[in-house]
């Protein structure tokens, strides 16, 4: 099987329970082509408030970003100023549905995949950290990150 047919399954994973079990189509340069199921195109304001929120996607506990409202920032990922620059938008969808598709050793979490994990609370099984909405939100703000930092 090829590369990009074990991608396709893989990625198909991805989706819960809940989900229709479809393969995620991927672009040409290796992300999620297409908006995750159910979802509408990304609000970046609602997406920098789930960037910036200490309860919903913590991503500033491992990444730094323009957001200077939000104190301690953390070091242990890249910089988020930028990222429309450095990823395409199908890319930011794959790093953030599920980074270990790109990396199998990432500590970053897989926010949308719900199965193939073990010791989960049982109120958590099944479910993904973020909603397919919520990524694409997340997606729409880093596309607007275009200066380095």
């Amino acid at each position: 099987m090829g590369k990009l047919a074990g991608g396709i399954l893989a990625l198909a994973g991805l989706l819960g329970a809940g989900a229709a079990a479809q393969p995620l189509p991927l672009a040409r340069d290796g992300g999620i082509a297409e908006r995750l199921p159910g979802a509408a195109p990304g609000d970046a304001v609602r997406g920098r408030a789930i960037v910036a929120s200490r309860q919903a996607g913590l991503c500033l506990l491992c990444h730094s970003g323009p957001i200077p409202e939000e104190r301690f920032q953390g070091n242990l990922a890249p910089d988020l100023s930028g990222a429309g620059l450095r990823w395409t938008e199908a890319q930011l969808r794959l790093r953030i549905a599920d980074s270990s598709q790109i990396n199998p050793d990432t500590i970053m979490p897989s926010y949308f995949r719900s199965k193939g994990f073990t010791r989960v609370a049982p109120a958590q099984q099944g479910k993904s950290i973020l909603t397919s909405q919520q990524i694409e939100d997340v997606v729409a703000y880093l596309q607007t990150l275009r200066e380095a930092p």
